[in-house]
């Protein structure tokens, strides 16, 4: 009796470096397989640990200033002195296939977004307390301390932020806080703004007409055969 959108969902996905957003991504990508990840633009240059066309696409500053003209990107920013974008074209391609499209951004790009596409869905994830994002980002071993502390102090700023989101997830344990996004994502389908239209097909539409008659006798038995 309901006809909903076949257009796929954008979903904006936020959280503190640290809060574990990665590996839950992740593990959303391999239980979900109408999921597909958007991978970012950027300027800056690729660290050891980065994998070109996985963690980023990367290129030049003029390569990036060359695609903002041929209006490439659905949304990008200057963070840091690097340009960071969110590329439209895939995006709107796995969308019109009924594809949902995850989208790993930073708060500010989660901003612009919102302002372009406010019927995203905005999920911010939370690290079950600043104590043990601290000790996450130690135990990563990458760090310096003068870098965990800026990123601590990041963290505190973004997480001042999460009115802006619709969803927050505190991520204390993997499997659970994956569990909770993918029932978020679940339930958002089921949204009344996502019906097309209320149909009634020919057999609702013949017990309609039975149960209208006035000049015959109601009839039980005929009732059940047509729901039958």
């Amino acid at each position: 009796m309901i006809k909903s959108k076949k257009s796929g969902q954008l979903i904006v996905i936020s959280a503190p470096s640290g809060s574990g957003k990665g590996t839950i991504i992740n593990k959303l990508l391999e239980e979900n397989k109408n999921l597909w990840l958007s991978v970012s633009t950027t300027s800056r240059k690729p660290r050891t640990n980065d994998i070109p066309g996985t963690t980023y696409n990367f290129v030049t500053k003029e390569e990036f200033e060359s695609l903002i003209k041929d209006d490439y990107f659905l949304e990008y920013t200057n963070y840091a002195g690097n340009y960071y974008g969110t590329p439209k074209g895939a995006i709107k391609e796995k969308l019109d296939k009924g594809i949902d499209v995850i989208l790993e951004i930073e708060i500010e790009g989660a901003s612009n977004i919102k302002k372009l596409v406010p019927e995203a869905i905005f999920i911010f994830i939370l690290p079950p307390s600043l104590k043990i994002l601290v000790k996450r980002l130690q135990k990563r071993g990458t760090d310096s301390k003068e870098k965990i502390l800026e990123r601590f102090h990041q963290a505190y700023k973004e997480i001042n932020e999460v009115t802006k989101y619709n969803y927050v997830v505190v991520n204390d344990e993997i499997d659970a806080a994956t569990d909770k996004i993918d029932a978020i994502i679940k339930a958002e389908k089921c949204r009344v703004d996502r019906i097309e239209e209320v149909f009634v097909d020919t057999k609702e539409e013949e017990i309609h007409e039975l149960l209208m008659e006035d000049d015959k006798e109601f009839d039980n038995e005929n009732l059940s055969e047509k729901i039958d």
